[in-house]
């Protein structure tokens, strides 16, 4: 549940260009769902999409990259800046509710997301998919895109598949319960007073070690899948 008033507009833009792409991101944290997404990869445009109605976030994401190649500098480095878009916005994490969780069907698929702002970047993804591509885009890419987000975002990202046969079902359900968890997690408790946490303050960034500093270069990989990255107590600890 939103809070209107208890903290400034939860919003950032961020843009990134290498010689391999050109994204720009804007979002709010504190939107109605609206999306505006333009990737050339048009399975991750709908994902994106769907992601934004689901989360309550107002996203727009304009992306140019090699795609004659292929579409993996496209996705990684849109998750990697939407992933700095999420740790801006969220900003010093005063009041947030820190930790979200959501599980979410699609016909006979079942995946469940767990969230937690820690500072710390960890993924954990237990998608069985199948077959080699969704459209054009390659299914190897759905890790990838969560690995960015979450490492560049700063949290920890467990996603596990529950059941499903169908990758484009199972995909989906992902980005959704990704979206809400990521929805929870960011949103405001008027019960929390400061940071959520033991700490009761937020440490330097260097003390952190957890929080991301300048984008890898693209095509670089983040911290590798079920295994944390940047070591360090986060600032949300």
């Amino acid at each position: 549940m939103r809070e209107p008033g208890r903290e400034p507009a939860r919003q950032a833009a961020y843009q990134r260009a290498t010689r391999e792409t050109q994204i720009r991101v804007v979002l709010n944290l504190d939107g109605k769902g609206k999306a505006a997404v333009t990737t050339g990869v048009g399975f991750f445009d709908h994902m994106l999409e769907s992601f934004a109605r689901h989360g309550l976030f107002d996203l727009t994401v304009e992306a140019q990259g090699d795609l004659h190649v292929d579409a993996h500098h496209t996705v990684e480095d849109v998750g990697l800046c939407l992933g700095e878009a999420f740790r801006r916005a969220v900003g010093e994490g005063r009041g947030i509710r820190r930790f979200g969780e959501a599980t979410i069907p699609m016909d006979e698929a079942l995946v469940r997301a767990v969230v937690d702002l820690s500072g710390r970047p960890y993924l954990v993804c237990r998608l069985a998919l199948q077959g080699p591509r969704l459209g054009t885009m390659e299914t190897q890419l759905v890790p990838e895109f969560f690995r960015a987000l979450a490492t560049r975002g700063g949290f920890a990202l467990h996603i596990h598949q529950l059941e499903g046969e169908n990758d484009h079902h199972v995909v989906e359900a992902a980005f959704k319960a990704v979206a809400r968890a990521l929805d929870q997690a960011t949103g405001l408790d008027p019960r929390v007073e400061g940071v959520p946490s033991t700490k009761g303050r937020l440490v330097d960034d260097e003390e952190a070690g957890g929080l991301p500093g300048p984008a890898p270069a693209a095509g670089s990989q983040p911290a590798p899948e079920s295994h944390p990255g940047a070591g360090g107590g986060g600032p949300w600890s």
